[in-house]
């Protein structure tokens, strides 16, 4: 099976001189020259690598990059971009990019990195993996790959996907507040927007899975104005 990898990339002449310099290495390399097209792109193929630019037009590559974590955190995402501040490299690194090199870049760097990330990665990626594992706070617990929930009154629930999403977006987040924007970008996609009061109903019913007393809560907090924040 080939060697797949997404090119997220909107300066034409870098993505010709990327594209090209991969081809010769061997992979089959798809393209994308904006942030919509790259998660159209990701939800409808399999990858072994995703190379991301963070200054592309219509989403952002940090937005990009969580919404593929949301659904997958297997897949080595490699950012390549102009921002080169030290911020900007934490900010892609605490939204679940492997690795982060900033332009002008050697070739030869460049070529190598691809290799470590996809040789660390292995073969063992299936498409869309989803999030593997049990998180647990208080006295409740919810398993991201079954979507099977414990709530604080020790009743189990089914929850759906997209409930699962906004809890694993908030949880990755603790202690900060996600913005309504945020939320409706990695969440519910881009072709269509909820009311923010849809948002704020997934909150109350979280409350009452979750929270002792839902009128005061301890985990699930709205920020007036903002956003919402979870806190363990």
């Amino acid at each position: 099976m080939s060697i797949r990898i997404l090119l997220v990339e909107d300066e034409e002449h870098i993505l010709d001189a990327v594209k090209m310099n991969l081809e010769l290495e061997g992979y089959e390399v798809i393209v994308a020259i904006d942030g919509e097209q790259a998660v159209q792109k990701f939800k409808s193929g399999r990858f072994n690598l995703i190379i991301l630019d963070v200054m592309i037009p219509k989403i952002d590559g940090f937005t990009v990059c969580q919404t593929i974590r949301l659904e997958n955190t297997q897949v080595p995402i490699l950012f390549l971009t102009a921002k080169n501040s030290a911020q900007d490299r934490i900010q892609g690194l605490k939204l679940g990019g492997d690795d982060y090199l900033t332009k002008p870049f050697n070739l030869e760097e460049f070529l190598l990195r691809v290799q470590i990330l996809l040789k660390r990665s292995g073969d063992s990626e299936t498409p869309h993996a989803k999030v593997t594992g049990e998180y647990q706070f208080g006295p409740n617990t919810i398993n991201f790959s079954t979507y099977e929930i414990q709530t604080h009154t020790g009743e189990k629930k089914q929850l759906s996907a997209r409930e699962i999403k906004l809890l694993k977006l908030m949880i990755d987040m603790k202690n900060e507040v996600v913005s309504r924007e945020q939320i409706l970008e990695t969440v519910w996609g881009y072709d269509v927007y909820p009311s923010t009061r849809t948002i704020d109903n997934y909150i109350l019913a979280f409350r009452k899975y979750f929270e002792d007393n839902p009128r005061n809560p301890r985990y699930f907090h709205s920020i007036r104005g903002v956003g919402y924040k979870f806190t363990d």
